[in-house]
């Protein structure tokens, strides 16, 4: 796909990602009853879960990419990979924020240590690490393979954290939607979860596209500047 093209594919999720966020936000503070019973925490909810959901996806490209980064030495896989884990960041950032916020509400307490909660400060930590990893040393391709295995490493912590509730217990509900036993939330529910899920799937695409032509046009002006550089030598000569 040419880069033009790959511009109007971020561009045109952007804008439904915005749309579909305008579309969930009126859904939880003015459609979807309070079924849950957790009042004003339950709109939290909405926006937490399916952060969760997205970092996870972001993570696991991440994981992917980096993986045919080794393979391969493609250095296009590395540049989605870079840019996947910048939106999983943010959008696990999101997760981070929005949680100890619920649980404020719902458990009187800012912060404790859950097992779910503790991973998933854990999997940040991991893919802040990514990111310094890149700069670790003065070779950038080292810094890629660096960070393309901490990628590969960290995404094992997104099926222990799914798990985890399970396993070990703690204050966080178990899964109420991804369930093995199948979803138990009301269809209410499920309808602005997933509303509110693709929403910032397609902002993630497009953060991700934008952030990957970015990195192809600077790889371009790297390879044409010695050219630039020894043709105004020439002249000036």
């Amino acid at each position: 796909m040419s880069l033009q093209k790959t511009r109007i594919a971020a561009l045109t999720f952007g804008a439904l990602g915005v749309a579909l966020t305008l579309l969930f936000h009126w859904l939880v503070f003015f459609w979807v009853p309070d079924v849950l019973g957790f009042r004003i925490a339950q709109r939290i909810y909405y926006i937490h879960v399916p952060a969760a959901w997205v970092a996870f996806l972001a993570f696991g490209m991440v994981a992917v990419c980096s993986v045919v980064y080794l393979w391969l030495r493609e250095e296009k896989a590395d540049q989605l990979a870079h840019a996947a884990a910048e939106g999983g960041l943010v959008f696990t950032t999101i997760v981070l924020t929005t949680g100890p916020l619920w649980a404020r509400l719902q458990w009187g307490v800012w912060w404790t240590p859950d097992p779910r909660l503790t991973l998933t400060a854990l999997l940040w930590f991991v893919y802040l690490g990514y990111h310094l990893a890149r700069g670790a040393t003065e070779n950038p391709e080292l810094g890629k393979k660096f960070a393309a295995v901490v990628g590969i490493v960290g995404a094992a912590l997104i099926p222990l954290i799914h798990v985890s509730v399970l396993w070990w217990g703690g204050t966080h509900p178990e899964p109420v939607v991804l369930n093995a036993a199948g979803s138990f939330a009301d269809p209410e529910i499920e309808t602005v979860l997933f509303t509110a899920f693709a929403a910032w799937i397609f902002l993630f695409l497009s953060l991700v596209l934008l952030r990957y032509t970015a990195a192809q046009l600077e790889e371009r002006v790297a390879r044409a500047s010695p050219s630039v550089l020894v043709s105004e030598g020439e002249s000036r000569a």
